[in-house]
C-alpha cells in the first residue's frame, strides 16, 4: 500500500470516528443549554417507551462529565475499527449498537434510564480482542494486544454493582462485541 493511500485511509477512519463523537458532543451540549431533557430517550428496561433507547441511548449522556469519560476511549476504539475494512466497521458497529441496547433493555435494572456510549466502548473493545484471535493477522493481533493492555481494566465494569453506572450495558456491550466478532468474521 502506498503511503498516500495509507494516509487517505487513516484520514477517512479519523473523519468517521470524529463525526460520531462530535454528534454526541453536540447532543450533550444542546441538552445542557436547552431544557430538552433528552435523557428520557435512554433505555428504560422492559418498557415500550424504553425501546427508543436502543437507538438513542448511546448518543445520550447524563452530563458533560459523563460524555468526557466516554469520548476518548470511544474515539480510539472507533478509529481502530474503521481503520481496518476486514472488521466490517459499519455492520460491526450496527450489531454492537443494537445488541448491547436490546440486551440492556432485557436485563437492565428498571426503572433506571440507561444511556451513554460505554456499551459501545465495551462492545468495541471485546470485538477487537476477539477479532485478533479470529483473523490472526499481524495487524489484528497488534490491535487486540493494544486493546487488551490499554483497555483491559474496562472489563471490571461488567461486574454487578449498585449505583448509577449501567454494568448491564457494559456486560451486554461486551457480549454483543464477542458475538459480532464470532459471526461477522467467520465468513472471512
Amino acid at each position: 500500500m502506498t503511503r498516500q493511500r495509507s494516509n487517505r485511509k487513516f484520514a477517512e477512519a479519523m473523519n468517521q470516528s470524529l463525526a460520531l463523537v462530535a454528534a454526541m458532543f453536540v447532543i450533550v451540549l444542546l441538552d445542557s443549554w436547552l431544557p430538552l431533557h433528552l435523557t428520557r430517550f435512554g433505555i428504560v428496561p422492559r418498557t415500550a417507551s424504553g425501546l427508543w433507547g436502543i437507538l438513542c441511548g448511546p448518543l445520550l449522556h447524563a452530563n458533560m462529565g459523563h460524555f468526557a469519560a466516554n469520548a476518548v476511549p470511544l474515539l480510539v476504539l472507533l478509529l481502530l475499527l474503521t481503520g481496518n475494512p476486514r472488521y466490517r466497521p459499519g455492520a460491526t458497529l450496527t450489531w454492537i449498537w443494537l445488541g448491547s441496547g436490546l440486551g440492556t433493555w432485557l436485563i437492565g435494572r428498571g426503572p433506571a434510564v440507561h444511556l451513554g456510549a460505554s456499551s459501545l466502548i465495551f462492545g468495541l473493545a471485546a470485538f477487537l480482542i476477539v477479532a485478533g484471535w479470529q483473523l490472526r493477522t499481524w495487524s489484528s493481533v497488534a490491535v487486540a494486544l493494544f486493546v487488551a493492555i490499554g483497555f483491559g481494566g474496562l472489563f471490571y465494569g461488567v461486574l454487578p454493582r449498585n449505583g448509577p453506572i449501567s454494568w448491564e450495558g457494559h456486560l451486554c456491550g461486551m457480549v454483543a462485541g464477542i458475538l459480532t466478532a464470532r459471526h461477522n468474521l467467520r465468513s472471512r
